[in-house]
């Protein structure tokens, strides 16, 4: 879901896949990914909106979405319908920019008058609604939930959460790429592993 130009369909097929759907709203996106296609009998890529997802029940061992879920709204109805798609112990695997991250909105650094870094704004961490930011260049709208909000919601459905994890740059890049020290100053992102029980 959200599945742009296609890493992890590819990833999925040269792993074993019997068959894998792309989606995403992005018609741009897709075509990049069709191009990469090297194989078309077992992905297929829909244009589609995660919200308008529609799938037989039982038809999926795995749903995989990538940095895509904070776009969404409804958080609680997409994770129904991925519970109902999903085969028994079936798992729905997810990243997204993590709710620190997101709570402010501006998703930028506070910065003193030469430009160092102070540290990063957590406001109306409680105010679920949606944040106005920027992202490559483009106005996107973002909807930020509570840490609460997204696993309730999973618990809600009738996963059972496996794995919850706050990815950390790795050693060996923190002095080879500039910024990326900052990046142990707060959380950007969450992955949640989350089964059918």
């Amino acid at each position: 879901m959200g599945g742009g130009y296609g890493w992890h369909c590819l990833y999925a097929a040269e792993h074993g896949a019997r068959k894998v759907i792309g989606t995403d709203i992005s018609q741009k996106m897709l075509k990049v990914a069709k191009e990469k296609n090297c194989f078309p009998d077992i992905i297929e890529y829909r244009q589609q909106a995660i919200e308008d997802i529609q799938f037989a029940n039982a038809s999926f061992d795995l749903v995989v979405s990538s940095l895509a879920l904070h776009y969404v709204a409804d958080f609680a109805q997409i994770c129904h319908k991925i519970y109902a798609c999903l085969t028994e112990k079936g798992q729905f695997i997810f990243s997204i920019e993590h709710p620190v991250f997101t709570a402010h909105g501006s998703q930028d650094w506070c910065c003193d008058s030469s430009g160092a870094k102070l540290h990063w704004p957590v406001d109306n961490y409680f105010n679920e609604s949606a944040r106005q930011t920027e992202f490559l260049g483009h106005k996107v709208t973002k909807y930020h939930k509570t840490l609460t909000t997204y696993l309730t919601s999973l618990l809600t459905a009738g996963f059972s959460i496996e794995r919850l994890i706050e990815p950390q740059p790795a050693d060996y890049l923190l002095d080879k790429i500039d910024g990326m020290r900052d990046e142990l100053r707060r959380p950007m992102m969450l992955l949640v592993v989350a089964e059918k029980a």
